[in-house]
């Protein structure tokens, strides 16, 4: 069980934090509000994780209806990521347990996904509950309709999850420019960005 302050100020390094990808499938492509930048964001994250070496996790809601993880986000996953098809909402189902009682060394997650007020939210609070800080990126996390984003994110902010983005995530895992990859990590933000998500 992880150990991390709930009040702590929202911190994060290299060694102690992972990724969470949730739920990023063929099915929701027509219908999450900001898909393409859910998209975006997330590959750029997952291409940062890569340079940053931190475990990647993603999960899949019941693919056999809702389609796989989508190729963007595919083609891009390193070698070591790990991907779990659930029916449970959270993202914590025993396979995910399982990895997290292994690396005891992890004490933060940063998540993207969808949606934010059923899987995203069940998976928050849930970490939340056994001790863990959760980063949510909320360029890349996103639900149907906005009413539903902005109440879930307005309500795990008060559950004690931090709001945060993905640049800024990145760039406090950084920490300085003396970084070794600082120059790889800043140029994935100067990319050409999908439209952003409404702010909340």
């Amino acid at each position: 069980m992880a150990t991390a302050a709930r009040s702590s100020l929202g911190r994060i390094a290299l060694g102690d934090t992972a990724l969470f990808v949730c739920d990023i499938q063929e099915r929701f492509r027509e219908a999450i509000q900001g898909f393409p930048a859910v998209v975006d964001v997330s590959r750029r994250m997952i291409r940062a994780a890569e340079v940053f070496q931190i475990p990647v996790i993603v999960t899949e809601q019941y693919p056999k209806a809702l389609g796989k993880t989508v190729s963007e986000l595919t083609e891009v996953l390193p070698k070591d990521a790990q991907v779990f098809e659930k029916t449970k909402f959270s993202m914590l189902i025993d396979e995910v347990s399982e990895f997290l009682t292994r690396r005891d060394d992890i004490k933060r997650i940063l998540i993207v996904g969808i949606e934010a007020h059923v899987c995203v939210l069940q998976t928050t609070l849930e970490l939340l509950d056994r001790g863990y800080e959760v980063h949510i990126l909320t360029d890349a996390v996103s639900s149907r309709y906005a009413l539903d984003r902005s109440t879930a994110l307005h309500r795990l902010s008060k559950a004690g999850a931090i709001l945060t983005t993905s640049e800024t995530a990145s760039f406090q895992l950084m920490g300085n420019t003396t970084y070794p990859n600082f120059k790889a990590i800043s140029a994935l933000f100067k990319e050409k960005k999908a439209d952003s998500l409404p702010g909340l």
